[in-house]
């Protein structure tokens, strides 16, 4: 589905993305792992449209993504939540998630969105800003997934959430992978709630891919070695 190839990335002159490939199966989900400052969040910018590629491809289906601005990539099936979640704090809730719906006939908020995360619906009127930092990645991700993404691209979802809450973010994000079919691409440090979403795993150290494991497997402390300081 989502396919990666040779893809080097740069900040001016620096090099950041080092020659990565990897791929994304329908309804598989990937968690890409690694400390701060190793490549995640740029890798998945690189991959939405926020940063350009110097070199490599990117394509979705067999449809190349270079070139394309962010919206672009958007329309054609991929959903971004960025890292510190970027919900307008002055529209309210039903007004952040309808955002997502612009390009959509339907005005109306899907049923899913609700009975996954049920404190929306209770908070509906309430102004972004109002929100907890729970609340806020659950609006993040409501807003994403109204526009029927093929892969929901979601960069260190858990950052600043209590640790109750990240399990049901886990949760919610596995069901509503099998019900609504689409694919999930996760930068994380938080090793438990990697496990319990993703189906395989990708180190990445210094903007490098250099490990890649599956769920379960006996040797899944090694990832936890590259998310030590």
């Amino acid at each position: 589905m989502l396919k990666i190839s040779n893809l080097d990335v740069y900040y001016g002159e620096s090099h950041t993305i080092h020659d990565v490939s990897l791929a994304l199966g329908k309804n598989e989900a990937v968690a890409i792992m690694g400390r701060n400052g190793m490549g995640k969040t740029t890798l998945l910018k690189a991959i939405i449209g926020m940063l350009p590629s110097r070199n490599g491809s990117i394509s979705l289906d067999g449809e190349a993504m270079q070139g394309k601005p962010s919206y672009e990539r958007v329309h054609s099936g991929l959903a971004f939540v960025p890292q510190g979640r970027m919900i307008f704090p002055f529209l309210t809730v039903k007004e952040n998630i309808l955002t997502g719906m612009e390009r959509s006939k339907e005005k109306t908020i899907p049923d899913y969105i609700y009975r996954y995360f049920p404190v929306l619906k209770e908070m509906e009127h309430r102004k972004g800003g109002n929100l907890s930092g729970g609340q806020q990645q659950m609006l993040a991700i409501a807003r994403a997934l109204v526009s029927n993404p093929r892969v929901l691209i979601l960069d260190e979802p858990t950052e600043g959430i209590q640790p109750s809450i990240i399990k049901e973010l886990g949760r919610s994000l596995t069901a509503l992978r099998q019900e609504r079919n689409f694919s999930i691409l996760v930068s994380e440090q938080v090793l438990s709630f990697a496990i319990e979403v993703a189906d395989r795993f990708l180190v990445i150290d210094r903007g490098r891919i250099v490990q890649e494991k599956q769920k379960g497997a006996e040797d899944i402390e090694e990832i936890r070695t590259f998310l030590t300081v």
